[in-house]
């Protein structure tokens, strides 16, 4: 099956064109105010408006409340709620119930025993992404350029569709792909020019790489 590609922290007109011209399958939009890629629900409303259809609109959010997520479904439906914080299986199946949208939980892996979690998710969430943990102390989840060891996903069997996320780049997203045998690839950093700034180059190169 081709290989599924999201462009995260899209929050200009420049770079949701270019995920969307080149052949994007989801577009993630980020509701968590400390990253420098959030958007507000407004503005992501009228980026999305720019393209009727086409990729799946995830909403990244960290540790949310229902109120929080309310706020962005009012003006944007999503086709994906992305958990990125602590949410436990408890909450992310209260989450995906409440707002009748399917929920992608992101997991944090340095270790093959970081994985031990995924069961546990496994009925109450559609998707996973998998993400390196961010440094001691940093004030983001993801998003920080850091890749994981992409060995520990290789023949591993995960119940769900999942993306590998983490330091990927146009230049080796590739062999990520092949080492972590990954159906999907989730990028932020690694196609921007500046931090949170997306590069429409940089974007049509890791979709070419990545479903090559």
């Amino acid at each position: 099956m081709p290989v599924e590609v999201k462009i995260c922290g899209i929050r200009d007109a420049e770079g949701f064109d270019a995920a969307i011209g080149a052949g994007a399958d989801l577009i993630g939009f980020v509701f968590f105010p400390p990253s420098p890629r959030a958007v507000t629900p407004g503005q992501a409303r009228a980026l999305s408006a720019r393209h009727a259809g086409g990729p799946i609109r995830t909403g990244l959010f960290v540790d949310p409340t229902d109120d929080q997520i309310a706020a962005v479904l009012a003006e944007l439906p999503l086709g994906l709620i992305q958990l990125h914080g602590t949410e436990t299986p408890e909450r992310a199946a209260a989450i995906r119930a409440r707002f009748a949208t399917p929920v992608m939980k992101a997991l944090g892996v340095g270790t093959a025993a970081d994985l031990d979690v995924v069961p546990a998710y496994a009925d109450v969430v559609d998707r996973f992404l998998f993400d390196a943990h961010p440094p001691p102390g940093g004030p983001l989840p993801g998003g920080n350029a850091q890749p994981f060891e992409w060995r520990l996903m290789a023949g591993r069997t995960i119940p769900k569709p999942w993306l590998l996320a983490g330091g990927l780049t146009p230049g080796n997203v590739a062999e990520a792909i092949r080492t972590a045998q990954a159906p999907g690839v989730d990028v932020s950093s690694g196609v921007e020019r500046a931090r949170g700034v997306k590069d429409a180059a940089l974007i049509r190169a890791f979709i070419t790489a990545a479903k090559g």
